[in-house]
């Protein structure tokens, strides 16, 4: 069947990928440094034999890591589906790896096409620090309130302005995004934050961890204050991106 693939036919590859940032400078493709956009398309194009440009569900910063980013390519390669995931996995690092190949349609962007995105945050809260996995949590020693902090949690339900929880250099159209549901649960010595939403501000899980953390020092009433007002200086600071996994990404 092979040979009767059409050499000039496009496909539209969707690939799903899970990776360690810690040895990354974040998704996205940057000059003389190693991302996971740039390791991607070197060993895509050592396969197909062509230049490919891959396009993202979003960009995760250095040190973030992903379960379960989506990207596409476009190629005329004519490597079957089932076979593309084990071949790619052989060339990729053992920091990333491939974990799904589909086709998809060909006005779909991997990125525009997103209905719903869900990112884990993992704090690490016993006394002395494990140096086994210290880029994939991130230590917090410190006292915190669980049952307020869980209370807390409820004020970003819902669609809210949150330039308060922005870097201040990011640049958007606008900061308005809708959180649909934001879980705190307790597993051993681990606290996890899982939040989903219509989409994320730079930064926004981060600040938004970093003040649910300090709740009993900030407060509710910050919180709501800094939602209307988006005055960041109400807020907690900026929790570190080796505690931060992007989980799914759903389009339906």
């Amino acid at each position: 069947m092979l040979g009767l693939y059409n050499r000039n036919m496009e496909r539209n590859i969707l690939i799903l990928v899970e990776y360690n940032g810690a040895n990354f400078f974040g998704w996205q493709k940057q000059k003389s440094k190693r991302t996971v956009q740039g390791v991607l398309e070197e060993k895509i194009a050592l396969l197909t034999g062509e230049e490919v440009s891959l396009e993202g569900s979003g960009r995760t910063d250095k040190g973030v890591h992903a379960l379960g980013q989506v990207a596409t390519f476009s190629t005329h390669s004519p490597i079957p589906l089932q076979n593309f995931k084990v071949a790619l996995n052989k060339l990729l690092p053992q920091d990333v790896v491939v974990k799904k190949v589909g086709l998809a349609p060909v006005d779909f962007h991997p990125r525009f096409s997103a209905k719903r995105k869900t990112y884990v945050y993992v704090v690490d809260t016993r006394k002395t620090r494990r140096a086994i996995d210290y880029d994939r949590v991130t230590y917090y020693p410190y006292k915190i309130n669980f049952e307020r902090m869980q209370s807390a949690s409820n004020i970003f339900i819902g669609r809210h302005n949150f330039k308060a929880f922005c870097a201040s250099n990011a640049t958007v159209k606008t900061h308005e995004r809708e959180i649909f549901d934001l879980k705190i649960r307790k597993s051993a010595s681990r606290i996890l934050f899982e939040i989903t939403g219509d989409g994320f501000l730079y930064n926004m899980v981060r600040i938004i961890v970093g003040t649910l953390l300090q709740i009993d020092k900030i407060g509710e009433e910050n919180i709501n204050m800094a939602l209307k007002t988006g005055d960041r200086s109400l807020v907690g600071k900026t929790m570190p991106p080796n505690g931060l996994y992007l989980k799914k990404v759903e389009y339906v």
